[in-house]
């Protein structure tokens, strides 16, 4: 394709995704009208249908925020390194959650993240001294979608919350696989000493990222994060990939 053919598809699709964030006027999941609430600066997502996100159910893993347990060990998160603390998720990914989360990773629905951020800033490991630090994806990945999902969510949160965001001091220095059709085994080997981390000593870090499946994608950033200085890493999610029936 020539160049400028090239250039004025990319100009097209950034006008398209902005356009997309700045009209729409009936909430993206149920088409109902937004109504007071888009004039009130809540996009995209109506309280219904945020309200229908199925949230976790108590008890979880004090660690890794499964739901279940009762006191039994944890398998998801028994061999994780010291590196990573507590990880939280807002909701299940399923229904309309998953669904939004579709359309801000893939469909360049950006103002989505307002109302993910809104789920998830009650989670536990949000305090006002941690620096949010979004999961980053690798050069192709994100050159090919235009922008980083997890880094929208952690400027979303930080806006909402009044926290430092720090999107540069996390980066993946391999490009990876995608995780999705990998085991769990798989997954840990795809993303180990993937990332590089620099700028963290003394810190307080939480990372963000769209969805927790195994959690290996958070446990080596989370080493990388370590290896750079920081005092303490936890993590949060929007959603929770649901366990597969044994």
């Amino acid at each position: 394709m020539p160049r400028w053919k090239t250039r004025f598809v990319r100009a097209g699709d950034i006008l398209g995704r902005l356009e997309r964030f700045l009209l729409p006027a009936t909430c993206v999941l149920c088409a109902g009208s937004l109504g007071e609430e888009r004039a009130g600066g809540v996009p995209l997502v109506c309280a219904l249908c945020r309200s229908r996100w199925p949230r976790l159910p108590e008890p979880v893993c004090p660690r890794c925020g499964q739901p279940g347990g009762y006191g039994l060990p944890c398998r998801q998160c028994e061999r994780w390194p010291a590196a990573l603390g507590r990880v939280r998720s807002a909701v299940w990914l399923t229904g309309g959650a998953r669904r939004v989360t579709h359309l801000l990773k893939y469909e360049g629905w950006v103002g989505a993240a307002r109302a993910m951020a809104g789920a998830m800033r009650h989670l536990e490991p949000l305090t006002k001294e941690v620096f949010l630090v979004p999961i980053p994806l690798g050069a192709r990945r994100q050159r090919a979608r235009g922008y980083n999902q997890s880094a929208i969510l952690a400027d979303a949160l930080g806006q909402d919350l009044g926290l430092r965001v720090d999107g540069a001091g996390l980066r993946r220095v391999r490009e990876t696989t995608t995780q999705t059709a990998l085991a769990p085994e798989a997954r840990a080997a795809n993303v180990a000493g993937a990332f590089q981390a620099l700028g963290m000593k003394g810190r307080s870090v939480v990372l963000v990222d769209d969805v927790f499946t195994t959690g290996s994608t958070l446990v080596a950033a989370a080493q990388a994060v370590s290896n750079a200085g920081a005092t303490a890493i936890h993590a949060i999610t929007f959603a929770r990939a649901v366990p597969p029936v044994a």
